[in-house]
């Protein structure tokens, strides 16, 4: 999934050869960086730059829980909404949404 892009991919006069400029910065073309978000990045041509998310987040977790992502880590953790310094474990009592209930087989 390409998640933005940045300024339009230019020549440089100097050095003949094709940069982006991303967030301040200048890549040639084909080079990959990781930004600040935990986002892999190319620099390509003609469109400059495409970004790409590299964390798995996940998509089935209680309602009074969210998902972080370290910055500089690209850790990913489930949070108790109400105090993100706790973290959330699906199935425990308290944390059960009546909207995520449980699989009853044979009823």
């Amino acid at each position: 999934m390409l998640s933005g892009f940045g300024a339009p991919l230019h020549l440089s006069s100097s050095s003949l050869t094709a940069q982006c400029d991303f967030e301040g910065r200048n890549y040639t073309m084909g080079e990959t960086w990781m930004d600040n978000a935990c986002m892999q990045c190319t620099c390509l041509h003609p469109m400059g730059v495409g970004c790409c998310e590299t964390v798995h987040r996940p998509v089935d977790f209680p309602a009074g829980c969210e998902v972080r992502v370290e910055a500089v880590t690209c850790k990913v953790s489930l949070v108790q909404a109400a105090d993100p310094r706790l973290p959330c474990i699906p199935g425990e009592n308290h944390l059960l949404d009546p909207s995520h209930g449980a699989l009853k087989l044979g009823e």
